[in-house]
């Protein structure tokens, strides 16, 4: 997917350079100034995450990275297989993880720009959705895996934008600002002995910043390319392990018998954009 994107990205670009004569005169007289309306469509990518793993607060006082024990004598780390970044390929403990999902995004967008001389600031709001999904894997002695994965169902933002015209028509900039997602979390075990409950979906707030290139075509049309970089800060989702059929001998069960809470270690979701753009100026 990644190869077709930067292949389009490509054959945008050259479209950029080959904008008719005509086309651009109109654009110069009228600059970038007002609003406009418009969407993108690109890719999401996401960063390498080894070393994502799942914390456990086993006498449920609230604090997380506590070790969870079997009843053995000497007491033997349940989780000592381990974790890996992904869902599991197997249900055997350490038999690795399939890679996170970068997927496609797409959104629609309401700006305002002022230009002043060669010089252009505005404002932008945009509403849409990253299709990518996150997941960190669990696995213990018993054997069995534990899976929590992250999605977005929407996510918004909020974005200065900096730039600077050489012609008018063509338009250099940087943008940033805040950025929020409403998070679709899931879990997914092999354990069938324990009971398992969540807190559901969760919000999530960051940032956003990165920059672009738009280009006028016409006096009210305009192509471009942009790139993002967002960081949602995610740390509210729970998994509450309870007694289930479970003996009192279960690892979940020995430091409270009322059960074991875990989380994700990673508190931020973070990703990568690639966009082509469009917008229609008033």
């Amino acid at each position: 997917m990644r190869t077709k994107f930067i292949v389009s990205a490509l054959a945008l670009s050259m479209g950029l350079a080959a904008t008719p004569a005509f086309a651009q005169s109109t654009a110069e007289e009228t600059g970038y100034n007002g609003v406009y309306v418009g969407g993108s469509f690109g890719a999401s990518l996401q960063g390498n995450d080894n070393g994502s793993s799942i914390l456990f607060d086993n006498n449920l006082d609230g604090t997380f990275g506590d070790t969870v024990n079997t009843a053995a004598v000497p007491p033997v780390n349940a989780f000592s297989p381990g974790f890996c970044n992904g869902r599991p390929t197997s249900t055997a403990p350490g038999t690795g993880c399939t890679n996170d999902k970068d997927d496609i995004e797409y959104y629609g967008n309401i700006g305002f720009d002022r230009q002043m001389g060669s010089f252009v600031i505005g404002a932008v709001g945009e509403f849409g959705k990253s299709e990518l999904s996150d997941s960190v894997t669990a696995f213990s002695t018993t054997p069995a895996s534990y899976t929590m994965t992250r999605k977005l169902k929407y996510n918004a933002g909020l974005r200065l934008r900096a730039g600077y015209t050489p012609n008018n028509t063509t338009l250099f900039y940087v943008t940033g600002g805040g950025a929020y997602a409403k998070v679709k979390n899931s879990f997914t075990t092999t354990n069938t002995a324990n009971s398992f409950s969540d807190n559901g979906n969760s919000d999530a707030w960051g940032y956003s910043a990165g920059g672009g290139v738009e280009q006028k075509i016409g006096q009210n049309f305009s192509i471009g390319l942009q790139y993002l970089y967002t960081d949602l800060k995610d740390n509210d989702y729970r998994v509450a392990v309870g007694p289930g059929t479970a003996l009192p001998t279960n690892p979940f069960l020995l430091a409270n018998p009322a059960g074991t809470d875990f989380r994700r270690s990673d508190d931020n979701f973070r990703f990568h954009s690639i966009r082509a753009t469009a917008a229609f100026r008033f």
